[in-house]
């Protein structure tokens, strides 16, 4: 069986992914060959060297008639989808060609960037990335027949490459850490208000991650006389070296944030590092409120939390070994696997077809963007290019990303395109 991956690069999460997946099916030796063609030259070469290592066939940056070459080919066609335009680029420019398609998806569809009811119901499959995914309304408007084409596959790759979880004893003060992108499309937009709710003498959140929003965190907080209790620290080369010597693991999101299955939450756990998380839905699929984590609902709840975990180190350590042991049973690279191959050999039962992805996004790239808006499509309205949509309403943060599939990655990767880049000119002019 032949299993072409068409994904937009292979950074991050999505290259760990998938570069593990080709070890599973090297492992288990299942019969399932795994081609990656990757849409972007890669930034880093690890992801793509280990899929190699276990004998998947990567392209990186495939011209259009290569593409289409491996479309016809595949088995099964799995589109890694995040709505990057790289790969709106294929699936609006692309031939139809006739194909098996399981999409996954790498973004919960709660929240920007949405799911077209059309765009679930078009695949043979179409995989969410977590059990919150179940709730998104898109699902309602659809049929019997297309609802039972979906289903939920975790994207965590295992845990079983980490150490074992550490023994931690009840020295103080603690550590605890943030890990994760410090963008406020990403962090909780009132981040300090859950630092400064935190009562504990000598109390320290170090952060670290993107430090390009540093600085403006950094003054902020000196500016409210929290200084002492915030540190921004980088980028972290070794993170499980750093989870190994930290006990809390804060992780505030923005209550609207995409991520699904996250992956620097899970390897907190893994490696038995208590959590403190929002109540969201992303997290609350993976952390259970008194048995492998702590789930707060606001800044108090989240000083008193911080509060009695530093001061009860049985409740720690009680915490601490049932979030590794469940995360490193629940959320296995073999647990993927599995229920990856599962879909696969269903799929195969069924004839290839063609995907007309025009017909859900429509015609140009920025009717490819806004088809993903959700509730902020009104921003997106058609103009002429002397015309340039008024906003007068300030932007949520994600709406203002250079990349992350956001109208100025769009307008970036699509210079032509006269409305994309009269949404960009609105958007700059109202931030």
């Amino acid at each position: 069986m032949r299993v072409l991956h068409i994904t937009a690069h292979l950074g991050g999460g999505v290259g760990r992914i998938l570069s593990r997946l080709c070890e599973a099916a090297h492992r288990d030796q299942d019969g399932i060959t795994h081609t990656i063609a990757c849409l972007e030259p890669p930034q880093k070469a690890a992801s793509v060297e280990y899929a190699r290592r276990f004998g998947a066939h990567v392209v990186c940056a495939p011209d259009a008639d290569t593409l289409d070459t491996l479309v016809r080919e595949a088995d099964i066609v799995q589109l890694e989808w995040w709505h990057h335009p790289v790969t709106a680029r294929w699936m609006g420019e692309a031939a139809t060609r006739p194909m098996r398609l399981i999409v996954w998806s790498h973004v919960s569809g709660l929240n920007a960037p949405t799911l077209p009811a059309a765009f679930l119901a078009l695949p043979h499959r179409f995989l969410f990335t977590s059990t919150c995914s179940l709730a998104v309304p898109q699902l309602a408007q659809l049929a019997p027949e297309a609802r039972e084409r979906i289903d939920v596959v975790f994207s965590a790759a295992g845990f079983d490459d980490l150490p074992p979880p550490p023994a931690r004893g009840d020295d103080t003060p603690l550590s605890i850490a943030y890990v994760g992108t410090l963008n406020p499309a990403k962090r909780h937009p009132d981040l300090l208000d859950f630092i400064a709710a935190v009562r504990e003498p000598g109390f320290r959140l170090d952060l670290y991650g993107d430090p390009v929003n540093g600085p403006a965190l950094q003054a902020a907080a000196a500016a409210r006389g929290l200084s002492e209790r915030i540190a921004i620290r980088g980028y972290h080369h070794d993170v499980i070296s750093l989870l190994a010597h930290t006990d809390l693991f804060a992780y505030p999101l923005n209550p609207k944030h995409y991520g699904t299955a996250e992956n620097a939450l899970l390897e907190a756990m893994a490696m038995g590092v208590v959590p403190v998380v929002l109540d969201n839905p992303a997290e609350r699929a993976l952390v259970d409120p008194g048995r492998t984590g702590w789930i707060v609902r606001d800044a108090e709840e989240f000083g008193e939390a911080i509060s009695q975990l530093c001061r009860d180190g049985a409740l720690r350590r009680c915490l601490g070994a049932e979030a590794a042991r469940t995360v490193r049973t629940r959320f296995s690279l073999s647990a993927m696997a599995t229920a990856l191959r599962h879909h696969y050999l269903a799929v195969m039962d069924e004839a290839k077809r063609p995907m007309d992805f025009r017909a859900v996004f429509g015609p140009a790239p920025a009717d490819w963007f806004r088809a993903c808006q959700g509730e902020e499509t009104w921003r997106f309205a058609d103009a002429t290019p002397d015309h340039v949509p008024a906003v007068d309403e300030a932007p949520p943060p994600h709406l203002l990303e250079r990349t992350k599939g956001s109208v100025f990655h769009y307008r970036d990767t699509f210079p032509d395109d006269a409305r994309l880049a009269g949404w960009a000119e609105a958007l700059e002019a109202c931030a």
